[in-house]
């Protein structure tokens, strides 16, 4: 077994094991300083509640995306599988994890590879990190595209788990300058994800700028790959572990990087970071997500097969269409203009980084 196919089985298991640890300690999405206006008169039924959405340009039945979670090692294959299964029968998109193993490898280019065969039709996303595109250019994101017949291509921003990471490469320069490139070569739509630490206003502007189409704020409260590499790094690299220590609670909340990005002309917002209900899912897109992106509460149900991961989304989706009804959205667009109200450090934050481009927004 290569490095990198240790270290991605390594993943695997330490999320597993560490459970909710691997989430942040102290700081949360602040999902819970967002209350939806209750309507006391919907004025509809709920089956007449509708959660299609478009993504991308295609329409599919939930606004959920199956986030890249895994790949590179014999473990991912059956995860993978799983995961495109069960996102083929409730079509909903799906992301594999970084393809950088299958690239460099192309024995483990099936474990990424097999959610494609598992469902032709399915809209599959690619995944590299900024860094490996910046290195290598743009005929690299084209090996990540063909590999998996891509129906649009992620570019992951993992700076912080760069920095702290063992055998981690913290060279940004040149990032934008090849997400640019990217996004003016390759034959399909690049989206841009952070993996756990938000993306600001002012970088969702430099990437609609640069072409990219949708962004995924995959914002601090959920997995923290920081505190991960932590474990990793414990008696092999005693720097990065004091690193990752101090640095652990660092990154933009969830629900604060939704309204920074969200306030960006010409991109399509991903929820991602923390989601682990219906109602979660709800206030992400009345803050101005598009879509809302699931990972590790899936990566157990996947390993036990795709009716388990099934079942878990369709409880979300019953979540959501229960807020909905609650708030009088008869479909997505209504949802994402229904009232809110924001509390204690949400509030500030937006007070502060002049957030939210509506009204509904209580001050």
């Amino acid at each position: 077994m290569d490095g990198i196919e240790a270290r991605k089985r390594y993943h695997i298991d330490l999320c597993l094991d560490l459970g909710d640890e691997a989430e942040f300690r102290g700081k949360t999405t602040w999902f819970e300083h967002v209350e939806l206006v209750h309507n006391a008169l919907p004025e509809l039924d709920l089956d007449e509640v509708s959660l299609e959405a478009e993504l991308l340009g295609r329409r599919f039945s939930y606004p959920l995306l199956i986030e890249g979670m895994t790949g590179g090692t014999e473990k991912a294959y059956d995860v993978n599988r799983s995961l495109a299964e069960a996102a083929d029968r409730l079509n909903i998109p799906m992301e594999v994890g970084s393809e950088r193993a299958g690239i460099e490898n192309r024995e483990l280019a099936g474990t990424y590879r097999v959610a494609r065969e598992a469902s032709p039709k399915l809209f599959l996303i690619g995944n590299i990190s900024g860094v490996q595109l910046a290195r290598e250019g743009v005929g690299y994101a084209e090996k990540a595209v063909e590999m998996i017949e891509a129906d649009a291509l992620a570019i992951h921003l993992n700076c912080l788990q760069e920095l702290v990471q063992p055998e981690g490469t913290p060279f940004f320069r040149g990032v934008l300058e090849a997400i640019r490139r990217a996004s003016e070569r390759l034959s399909v739509p690049l989206l841009v994800k952070e993996v756990g630490n938000g993306i600001s206003r002012e970088v969702a502007e430099k990437l609609a700028e640069a072409g990219v189409k949708a962004i995924d704020v995959a914002g601090a409260g959920g997995t923290n790959w920081t505190r991960i590499e932590l474990e990793r790094a414990r008696g092999i690299d005693p720097e990065k572990a004091g690193l990752a220590e101090l640095f652990s609670e660092w990154g933009i909340p969830t629900a604060a990087s939704i309204i920074e990005a969200s306030s960006v002309e010409g991109v399509e917002v991903i929820a991602s970071g923390g989601i682990r209900n219906g109602l979660q899912i709800a206030k992400a897109i009345a803050l101005g997500a598009r879509f809302a992106g699931v990972a590790k509460p899936l990566l157990k149900p996947a390993l036990r097969g795709s009716g388990e991961v099934e079942r878990l989304l369709k409880r979300l989706a019953l979540e959501l269409r229960a807020a909905m009804f609650l708030t009088g959205s008869r479909n997505i667009g209504d949802l994402r203009r229904c009232g809110y109200v924001l509390t204690g450090p949400l509030l500030e934050w937006a007070k502060q980084r002049g957030g939210g481009s509506s009204s509904r927004i209580r001050m």
